[in-house]
């Protein structure tokens, strides 16, 4: 687990599917294709989907992760999505740089890569907040990357 100033990043498991369906949280069908992906390869737990919990209330506001595990050029592509109501709160900016943090102090990552739509303007700042930097755009993507500064 990883715990920002108002949030708490939790690898998602099986074990916090209660909590999931409890709060009736539902941000797409990524966390179902974690959890199966998880079931055939144990590895993937941190390299997989994340929960992003309100400290103050226990809310799940969204989920983050990575793509997969680390290549062998040691990036990993990480991924995130917030719920409507907690957008625009600097959130999303708070998760990512956790994670992003944590990625880039395992040994086997040197490169955190993601990808936007262009006209993605909230996606965009969160990613130059934390310091990504333009890699490729066209008229509909935009890849960035964000090393490890060592």
């Amino acid at each position: 687990m990883l715990k920002t100033s108002r949030l708490r990043l939790i690898p998602f498991t099986d074990e916090l599917t209660a909590l999931v369906e409890a709060q009736h949280y539902d941000n797409g069908p990524e966390l179902d294709h974690h959890l199966t992906r998880l079931a055939e390869n144990p590895t993937l737990l941190h390299w997989g989907s994340w929960l992003v919990i309100h400290q103050a209330d226990g809310n799940i506001i969204g989920d983050i992760g990575f793509k997969g595990l680390p290549s062998a050029n040691r990036t990993v592509e990480i991924g995130y999505g917030l719920l409507d109501c907690y957008q625009n709160k600097g959130y999303a900016t708070e998760s990512v740089r956790a994670l992003v943090d944590w990625a880039l102090s395992r040994p086997d990552v040197a490169t955190v890569s993601a990808k936007t739509t262009a006209t993605n303007s909230a996606s965009i700042r969160v990613l130059e907040n934390i310091g990504f930097k333009k890699i490729r755009v066209s008229d509909t993507w935009i890849h960035w990357s964000c090393r490890d500064p060592d």
